[in-house]
């Protein structure tokens, strides 16, 4: 019997063995990655504070610094690139906050996400709602 654990584990009862669980193309958001991520992730919490966002548009580098980002982190902010700051241990729903100030919507992320332009991702969006709105 397989029992899949909080973190992502798997573990197959009685045998003594566990193995990470993945899903191809996505990077699995655990404590590793919280660790990597915390100083990403503490500057996109501030951003609940219309005065800490007002401070990074005006300053961007020197907030990113406040914060202690790595340069991988800084380098993906930069390019305003979610998928790196998500490999660079940001969670997305912190980096929500950060997308909104790129002006960036969740299908512009979803588009970066899947590798499409936004329209393409829009348009699939609808062809998959298709059938649902029919009925099927």
């Amino acid at each position: 019997m397989e029992l899949q654990g909080m973190d992502g584990t798997r573990n197959l009862a009685g045998s003594g063995e566990s193995k990470r669980a993945t899903i191809p193309g996505t990077p699995l958001f655990d404590g590793q990655a919280a660790d990597k991520g915390y100083q990403l992730n503490a500057m996109c919490y501030s951003f609940n504070d219309a005065r800490n966002r007002a401070a990074f548009i005006a300053d961007e580098s020197g907030y990113c610094e406040r914060f202690g980002l790595t340069p991988h982190q800084r380098e993906a902010v930069a390019a305003r690139n979610v998928l790196a700051m998500i490999e660079a241990g940001g969670n997305i729903y912190y980096l929500a906050k950060l997308a909104g100030i790129f002006g960036l919507n969740v299908q512009d992320v979803g588009a970066q996400q899947t590798g499409m332009t936004v329209e393409a991702f829009k348009q699939m969006l609808l062809d998959q709602a298709q059938p649902l709105q029919e009925g099927k």
